[in-house]
């Protein structure tokens, strides 16, 4: 068996550092992905509310317990009383009791209703309904704000991150505050694939430029998310977990950041 690296969270609970997203991944394929990404290894499978495959995502886990299975609440359900809903909305897709990892998953900072999300997922975990809480896309300021308004620091913060686009300060921000940082579109959408760098690399370890890309995340120790319905795709990027970078290797790669290689929303403006 691959040995699989954690990383602890602010809650003294760990969180595996290769997981398996399933951003854009139909309801109907969702199951058998899912089946495929814990066959090969996986054991943090990561979904959302509003990428509407809960359900399969549910059927795919089945009997499978012993995994880190996470979701987020959805911009439109945000609120206090309308997360609580939604979150029951949302483990009812699932099939669980609870989740290992409860998100908020955009700030939405024109809506100003994410300090109250914040509290209703302080409650979702007091509930136990979900063993830990974080958030996705914050800010600096976003963050700071649900802290001095609960004392509650978020686990971990889910960001676009990859060799383009490496958040640096937010990285930095959050290594001050103890939030583990996980990285969303690891892959730069598959953009990072066709770069010389990548490339020569990926030629130099004898592995596929994404396992080389994933590689990257899991030595700068964030927790990651490549996602794919080809199981042979999800099972070559298992295969990061068995090799290693050189220092050089690293810091060409680190290299590559760009301050204009967003691909995602602007979390300021998104809503």
């Amino acid at each position: 068996m691959t040995y699989q690296p954690t990383l602890t969270l602010n809650d003294d609970r760990q969180i595996p550092q290769l997981g398996f997203g399933t951003w854009e991944i139909a309801q109907d394929d969702a199951a058998g992905a899912v089946r495929t990404a814990l066959e090969a290894g996986y054991w943090l499978i990561d979904t959302a509310a509003i990428y509407r495959n809960e359900a399969g995502v549910g059927e795919g886990i089945g009997d499978w317990s012993d995994i880190f299975l996470q979701t987020k609440i959805w911009n439109e359900s945000q609120g206090y009383d309308r997360t609580l809903a939604a979150a029951g909305k949302c483990l009812g897709r699932l099939g669980r009791d609870h989740v290992d990892m409860l998100l908020i998953h955009w700030p939405c900072p024109d809506k100003g209703l994410f300090v109250d999300t914040w509290k209703a997922l302080i409650e979702l975990r007091d509930q136990g309904k979900a063993k830990s809480i974080g958030v996705s896309n914050f800010r600096e300021d976003d963050l700071k704000r649900i802290v001095d308004a609960t004392g509650v620091v978020p686990a971990l913060n889910q960001i676009e991150l990859h060799p383009s686009f490496q958040q640096r300060d937010m990285r930095k921000v959050h290594e001050d505050m103890g939030i583990v940082t996980q990285s969303w579109s690891p892959l730069g959408q598959g953009n990072a694939f066709g770069n010389d760098t990548i490339s020569a690399i990926a030629e130099e370890t004898g592995q596929s430029a994404p396992a080389v890309v994933i590689r990257w995340h899991i030595q700068h120790g964030f927790s990651t998310l490549p996602r794919s319905t080809n199981p042979d795709h999800i099972r070559d990027n298992f295969k990061a977990l068995s090799f290693e970078l050189s220092d050089d290797q690293m810091e060409r790669i680190d290299a590559l950041d760009s301050a204009d290689g967003r691909m995602g929303p602007d979390p300021a403006k998104f809503s």
